[in-house]
Formats: structure tokens, C-alpha cells, sequence
């Protein structure tokens, strides 16, 4: 098999406790025609530091440092400076296998797939297992792109790039979307529209740690606005999509936006559930649209429903209830 080069791109940000192992997954690859490319995003506790002395260990590793300015610029000044014919990503917390990347691109180079995805588990900082997010499959499958993008709406999907291995001519007009939260997501959705499907491999090889402290994995209603108002973002944008290229896809994309606002309204703050706040506004009055499809719609778990209707007609009342049992539940598990 020819010898295609693969470029790894790894956005760093104040990871300084993790960074080694997660560098040191990478150049233990038993597929060695890498570049790796570090871009530290204006660390202040080390980490870019620490891009610079991994670098003096290996040839392959090219360092970037820039201001900070979020994942998403930090993987697209990646991609400006990406030579490789594969591209990769993996998040400077996390970790993977030894072989991932040369399963990856021998299932990609005997296929002729543009697009590969390696499955993933869940960790905890202490290394224990948690459940995973993403069911991996029993044996190598190809998911063409309308079902993968099902998938996505029905929350079974990955949307991760940290888990794709990917031609980089599809990123010659395509960039991360910058400011934004689940970033991943919409810029896959754009890609699946250009692509006949994903080549999916079984092997759990890419290592998720959910770090307490990570940006992206905290609930606090300090990041709230941040997050939530993203992925109902994602789900409009989603539902035009369908609508366009998709047609048939269309209960399980309002699935997709009801469950969006779902989790926005059992986030949002309860002092933000007033008339002044738009965003909640727009949100009611999607769910007051959609009465019929929550009871109707059979991609809704009957939990989903309850909660849907009653966030309808009494979405403070809910709420409220809703943040009393998430502390009590807090305690108990603290207090165990």
C-alpha cells in the first residue's frame, strides 16, 4: 500500500497534565507517515511550553501558537498548514490506540473511502469506564450518508471528527465553524451532503476523557447560554437541511428539534424564563407549534413526551421541579 501521508491536528488549551500521554498515543502509531501538528490556543499553564520541548522529541511534530480564540480557529490554522493527504484530529485531553490510525486508513485505502470512523469509549480522569455514548458496531460497516445522518437525528450517531480520518480535499473550502460550541456537528452535516457515506470500524481505539473542568463538558448555568443555544441552533439548521436534500427524513429531524429544545429547557436558568429573553420566547413557541408531533411522533420515548407537554403548558413549574430532584440527586451520589 502506498504510503499516504496523514496529518494529525491537535488543539491545545491549558491540557498541561494530559498533553504527554495524549502526544505520546500519537507518536507511538504503527503507522508512522504522520505530521502532527500541535496548536497551542494561548495556553497560560504550560501547555505551550510543553508543545515546544515534545517537538525537540520528534520530527514529525510542528508546533503553532496563537492567541486564543476557541478549537474551532485553533484546527483551522491546523488545516492552512496541513500537508497530509488524510487528515485526523484529536483533542489534547483525550488519547488513542497504538493502531488506530493504520486501521483507519487501510480500511479507507482498500475502499476508496473518503471518510473513515474509528468507535470510542468513555473515561473518567481516573480511568474508569463509563458508558458509552456511541454503540460501536459488530463488525466493519459502510453507513451511507442518509443513514448516518438518521442516525445523527435519532442521537445515535457520532459526530465527533476526532473519531474521522478524512481526505483533505474535502476541507479545500470548508472550514470549522468559529465561536461556536458543537462544532463538530455542523460542519459534518455539510460534508455528508458531498460524500456517499462513512466506512465504520468496530475497534474502540479513540479514548473520550471527560474531564470535570473541560469547556465543552461542563453544565453549569455559567456556560449555559453558550451550549444549549447552540444545539437548538444546530437543530434548525438541521431541519432546512432536510427539508432541502432530505425530504424523507423529516419526522425523525423534528424528532431531532424537539429533543433540542428538550434539553434547553431543562437547562435553561430559571431566571432567564421571562418575555425579555428571545431565545426562550422562540423556544415555547416551537413547542406550542408541535404539540401534535410530540404526541404523535414515534422516535420520542414516552419520558420525552411528558416532559415536552409539560415544559408546553407549565414550563416554569417544570423547571423548578426538574433542578430540585437534579440536586437531590447530587447529594446522594456525593453522600455515597
Amino acid at each position: 500500500m502506498e504510503q499516504k501521508k496523514i496529518s494529525v491536528i491537535v488543539p491545545v488549551y491549558n491540557t498541561l497534565n494530559y498533553l504527554k500521554r495524549c502526544v505520546d498515543s500519537i507518536c507511538a502509531q504503527t503507522y508512522e507517515n504522520l505530521e502532527i501538528i500541535l496548536v497551542d490556543d494561548g495556553s497560560d499553564d504550560g501547555a505551550g511550553e510543553l508543545c515546544d520541548k515534545l517537538a525537540g522529541q520528534d520530527f514529525r511534530i510542528r508546533v503553532y501558537h496563537k492567541e486564543n480564540g476557541g478549537a474551532s480557529s485553533a484546527r483551522n490554522l491546523g488545516l492552512r498548514n496541513a500537508v497530509g493527504d488524510y487528515i485526523g484530529f484529536v483533542d489534547s485531553d483525550d488519547y488513542i490506540d497504538a493502531d488506530m490510525y493504520r486501521l483507519m486508513i487501510e480500511l479507507a485505502a482498500k475502499n476508496d473511502y473518503r471518510v473513515v470512523q474509528i468507535s470510542r469509549d468513555e473515561l473518567n480522569e481516573d480511568g474508569s469506564r463509563l458508558p458509552d455514548v456511541c454503540t460501536p458496531p459488530k463488525d466493519v460497516r459502510f453507513c451511507d450518508n442518509v443513514t448516518f445522518l438518521k442516525e445523527l437525528l435519532l442521537h445515535k450517531g457520532d459526530a465527533s471528527f476526532c473519531t474521522k480520518l478524512l481526505k483533505r480535499e474535502l476541507f479545500y473550502k470548508r472550514a470549522f465553524p468559529e465561536g461556536e460550541l458543537n462544532e463538530d456537528f455542523k460542519l459534518l452535516t455539510e460534508l455528508l451532503t458531498g460524500i456517499d457515506g462513512i466506512g465504520i470500524l468496530p475497534q474502540q481505539c479513540y479514548h473520550v476523557v471527560c474531564r470535570s473542568d473541560s469547556t465543552t463538558r461542563k453544565r453549569s448555568e455559567e456556560d449555559f447560554s453558550r451550549v444549549f443555544m447552540d444545539i437548538v441552533d444546530n437543530a434548525d439548521m438541521m431541519q432546512k437541511l432536510v427539508n432541502e436534500s432530505y425530504p424523507k427524513l423529516r419526522r425523525y429531524a423534528v424528532r431531532f428539534n424537539l429533543y433540542q429544545r428538550l434539553e434547553y429547557m431543562l437547562h435553561v436558568p430559571i431566571a432567564l424564563m421571562n418575555h425579555k429573553n428571545k431565545f426562550y420566547k422562540e423556544v415555547k413557541k416551537y413547542l406550542h407549534r408541535h404539540v401534535f408531533s410530540t404526541i404523535f411522533n414515534p422516535y420520542l420515548t414516552f419520558k420525552n413526551k411528558i416532559y415536552l407537554l409539560l415544559f408546553t403548558v407549565a414550563p416554569k413549574t417544570v423547571r423548578k421541579v426538574h433542578r430540585r430532584r437534579m440536586r437531590a440527586v447530587a447529594i446522594s451520589s456525593n453522600a455515597a
